[in-house]
């Protein structure tokens, strides 16, 4: 089988230039652009991107028409499609308005796209206004449904909450209804699961399927101590390879002087839906 190779972004936060709120002085549209270049200067030469979900920080449909002009430009600097898919800050009804141009609605995002023989899917795992996520009914069969004819080069998952559990963070942090989508997924073509939301690097398998929560680009998280949770100047991306033997996963971390940005009570995390 040749190799296809798809390059994993997430949490992106971005707003539009003259936007205020709590990270707009941080510039985090420049840090996707910043990857986009990267990408190219190294000449991962992959087939697609994907960014799992968070793509604005509350956005409203002015931010998503510039996130669109942001993707776009970076799909024509790299040669391939952007896919994307909605994370519990984003917002349905700006996005379908600003970003895909459609008339504006609540209903769920998701889709199914065949690149060079690799299937990719992409599930709304986001409960509006709510931090956990959850995989609805709906979606779970036409995902059986969709699963039940195989792609030739096997299926890769992308949705912003992640199935595996992250040490140390809450509970919240998981797919609500792993398990639902788990049983879904195990016995299927589905070689790959790639999610967010945690901003730390996890990689692992759940029901025997490799599963990735990313970083992000907008910034990292970690644990500062017990109680407290700590936002960190970080930017990376992650460089998938589906191969005839199984999925690799190389974690690109961009330059950066990873200060510190904010430290707030771990209690708190739920509450930033």
């Amino acid at each position: 089988m040749e190799p296809i190779k798809f390059i994993h972004l997430t949490d992106t936060h971005m707003n539009a230039p003259q936007t205020e709120g709590h990270f707009a002085p941080f510039k985090l549209a420049d840090k996707v652009k910043q990857v986009f270049r990267h990408v190219q200067q190294y000449r991962h030469n992959p087939s697609f991107v994907i960014i799992t979900g968070d793509l604005s920080h509350e956005g409203n449909t002015e931010d998503y028409e510039y996130i669109r002009s942001v993707v776009d430009e970076g799909a024509a600097l790299l040669g391939v499609p952007v896919y994307v898919v909605l994370g519990n800050h984003d917002h349905r009804a700006p996005f379908r308005e600003g970003f895909l141009h459609e008339e504006p609605s609540e209903q769920a995002y998701y889709y199914s796209h065949n690149i060079q023989g690799l299937r990719l899917i992409g599930l709304n795992s986001q409960v509006a206004g709510q931090h956990h996520g959850m995989i609805d009914e709906e979606q779970l069969q036409w995902l059986r449904d969709e699963l039940s004819v195989p792609a030739e080069k096997g299926t890769i998952v992308a949705l912003h909450h992640p199935l595996l559990e992250i040490n140390g963070m809450p509970s919240e942090h998981v797919l609500s209804n792993r398990e639902a989508l788990g049983d879904v997924l195990q016995g299927t073509d589905v070689v790959g699961i790639v999610a967010g939301h945690v901003h730390m690097h996890n990689v692992g398998t759940y029901k025997g399927i490799c599963s990735v929560a990313a970083t992000g680009t907008a910034f990292g998280g970690a644990l500062a101590d017990e109680e407290h949770y700590s936002m960190v100047d970080v930017c990376s991306y992650n460089v998938v390879s589906v191969l005839s033997e199984g999925v690799t996963v190389q974690t690109v971390v961009m330059p950066g002087l990873q200060e510190e940005y904010v430290r707030f009570p771990v209690a708190l995390l739920a509450a930033q839906h």
